[in-house]
């Protein structure tokens, strides 16, 4: 059972999405919030697998939010899936790079947001290549490469795909590229992973930024 949190100070917001949660098969809603403290203190005390967090908040903005959780070792395995009024928020990279899973718009298609709890709480991560290339676009190129620990262990060939994943290119994208199974692209993906400590897809297109691999 994936337990979720709602944190969000719209009510019609957190109705909108208990409501769907509820009607979902394996999905438990878990509680909510209506600002950043409660929310704070709902996600540390039930420690769910899944939390949609709005990034604007009162008390608490979303971000500090994050922050505290992703330091909080007893969260760990809390996956968190930022909530944006807009297509493209300021903040969104700064929220890839504290720890967030991904990042959806509020007005998605409910279809979208169900699949964000299964394929988040599964471990993966909540950027379509079309929405990595603009988050890439707008803030990768405003920031200054910084070193990447364990950078020199990656192979030559798991750089590569790192890069072609900062793109914003899909496994079967970057399998067709390089002529590989998208098999053997999910290998050397998740090798990347384990070798940077990266959380999840989201974080390895944020290393790779910060890199300079882009």
């Amino acid at each position: 059972m994936i337990r979720v949190v709602v944190a969000d100070d719209q009510p019609l917001v957190r109705m909108g999405l208990r409501t769907l949660i509820e009607t979902e098969d394996g999905v438990q809603f878990a509680g909510e919030a209506a600002d950043g403290r409660e929310a704070l203190s709902l996600i540390q005390s039930v420690k769910p697998d899944v939390v949609f967090l709005d990034i604007r908040m009162p008390l608490m903005d979303g971000l500090e939010v994050l922050r505290r959780v992703s330091a909080d070792a007893a969260c760990a395995d809390v996956r968190i899936v930022m909530l944006t009024t807009f297509d493209l928020d300021e903040y969104v990279f700064e929220a890839l790079r504290t720890g967030a899973s991904g990042f959806l718009v509020k007005d998605s298609d409910p279809t979208d947001l169900l699949r964000a709890v299964h394929v988040v709480a599964d471990g993966g991560s909540l950027l379509s290549p079309s929405v990595t290339r603009r988050v890439i676009d707008r803030f990768a190129s405003g920031a200054s490469a910084r070193p990447v620990p364990h950078l020199d262990r990656l192979t030559e060939r798991e750089r590569e795909i790192m890069r072609h994943v900062a793109s914003g290119a899909s496994n079967d994208e970057i399998a067709a590229t390089l002529v590989i199974s998208p098999a053997t692209v999910r290998t050397h993906v998740s090798r990347a992973m384990v070798k940077l400590g990266a959380r999840d897809r989201a974080q390895l297109v944020v290393f790779a930024v910060q890199s300079g691999l882009t």
